[in-house]
């Protein structure tokens, strides 16, 4: 898989469920689904950066893995809903660009 955009990647990811998948889960059984991976995600950087540890005889899992998990799951979702997330994208980084060029770089707890 090369460098995709985000409008190749919701092609592929349609392909496949298409292909293999035999079908979308619903809309609520994916949103489900998201919060679930995030969850997953969640638990690996919380005891990897954060206080907490992993129980012992558990293993840290891959990140890299629950991240494209929960990737994976977006896009099903903006399949789904009619979302073009590289317009989204271009949209939400416009509105960063414009209203929000300086939020950040002038709030005083950041500095």
């Amino acid at each position: 898989m090369e460098n995709l955009t985000l409008s190749q990647l919701q092609a592929q990811v349609d392909n496949w469920i298409q292909t293999k998948g035999v079908r979308y889960f619903s809309e609520l059984t994916n949103l489900g689904v998201l919060m679930e991976e995030v969850g997953e995600l969640s638990r690996i950087i919380t005891r990897t950066y954060g206080d907490q540890s992993f129980k012992e005889g558990e293993s840290a899992c891959n990140i890299v893995e629950e991240m494209a998990d929960v990737l994976f799951v977006l896009v099903c979702l903006a399949n789904q809903t009619g979302v073009d997330l590289q317009k989204a994208m271009e949209e939400a980084f416009h509105k960063r660009n414009t209203r929000d060029a300086t939020r950040h770089i002038d709030n005083p707890k950041l500095k």
